[in-house]
C-alpha cells in the first residue's frame, strides 16, 4: 500500500532522517493487542469479577473492544456510583487471573529488538493500570526503556512528548489520536479491535498487518528517511 504522508508539521515526515543520530530514535508502543494478546487473561479477570460482584459481565464482548480505559467498560455493566470501586476490585483481581494467560503477539519481541538494533529507545504507553502492565512485561520478558500507564488517546501524547518519540505504534484509533497529538508518526497494526480500513480512515500514516512487518518497515524508515508508507501491508 502506498500510504499517505504525514502533514508537514509532524517531525517524522519533515524531510529525511539523514543526519539524524541513530540514538535519537524513540519508538512508543501500545500494550494490549499491539505487543500482547491479553484477551484470555482479561476474559478470566472479568469472569472472576462477575463471580465476586454477582453482576454479569459479557467477557467475550468486553475483550472484543479493548483499548479505552477500564472505567469505560465497567460503566456498561455497573451503576455510576459503583464504577470506581469496581474498577479498583478488577485491578486487584487482575494479577492472579490475567497475567499468566496472556501471550506476546507475533513479532512483538522482534519489533522491540529492531528499535534497539537501530540504536533507539522503546516506550510502552498504555491505558492499562501501570503496575499490571509492568507485570505483563516482566512475565513475557519484554524489555523496554520506559513504561507509562493510565494514558489514553490525547493523554498518551504526554509520555510521547516527554521522550521525544518520533513513532507511536498501536492497534486502536485512540492510539492514532495520541500519536498525532504528540506530533509523532502513527504506525497502526491491525491486530486489535480496529481493522485496517478503520485505522487508515483515522489517519494512520502506516498500517501493518501485525508486528512481524515492523522490523522491515523500520529499517526502511531509518535507512531512507521515508515515512514508510510503501512498506505498509494490509
Amino acid at each position: 500500500m502506498a500510504g499517505p504522508h504525514a502533514p508537514p508539521d509532524r517531525p517524522a515526515a519533515a524531510g529525511t532522517m539523514a543526519g539524524m543520530a541513530a540514538h535519537s530514535l524513540t519508538v512508543g508502543f501500545d500494550l494490549d493487542m499491539t505487543l500482547i494478546d491479553s484477551r484470555p487473561g482479561i476474559r478470566a479477570a472479568y469472569h472472576e469479577l462477575s463471580a465476586r460482584t454477582g453482576t454479569f459481565v459479557d467477557a467475550d464482548l468486553a475483550v472484543s473492544r479493548l483499548g479505552p480505559p477500564l472505567e469505560e467498560e465497567i460503566r456498561r455493566w455497573f451503576p455510576a456510583e459503583r464504577v470506581a470501586e469496581t474498577a479498583d476490585l478488577y485491578r486487584a483481581l487482575y494479577p492472579a487471573h490475567a497475567v499468566t494467560a496472556t501471550t506476546a503477539l507475533p513479532g512483538a519481541r522482534e519489533a522491540l529488538d529492531a528499535v534497539r538494533s537501530a540504536g533507539g529507545r522503546t516506550l510502552v504507553v498504555t491505558a492499562k493500570y501501570e503496575p499490571n502492565a509492568k507485570l505483563h512485561l516482566a512475565h513475557l520478558g519484554l524489555d523496554v526503556d520506559a513504561l507509562f500507564g493510565s494514558l489514553w488517546a490525547e493523554g498518551k501524547a504526554e509520555a510521547l512528548r516527554k521522550h521525544d518519540a518520533q513513532i507511536y505504534v498501536g492497534d486502536h484509533t485512540g492510539d492514532i489520536v495520541g500519536a498525532h497529538t504528540a506530533g509523532a508518526l502513527a504506525v497502526a497494526v491491525a491486530t486489535g479491535p480496529c481493522d485496517a480500513t478503520e485505522l487508515r480512515a483515522a489517519g494512520a500514516e502506516v498500517v501493518l498487518n501485525d508486528l512481524t512487518e515492523f522490523p522491515s518497515w523500520l529499517a526502511r524508515y531509518v535507512a531512507e528517511g521515508a515515512d514508510g508508507g510503501e512498506a505498509a501491508a494490509t
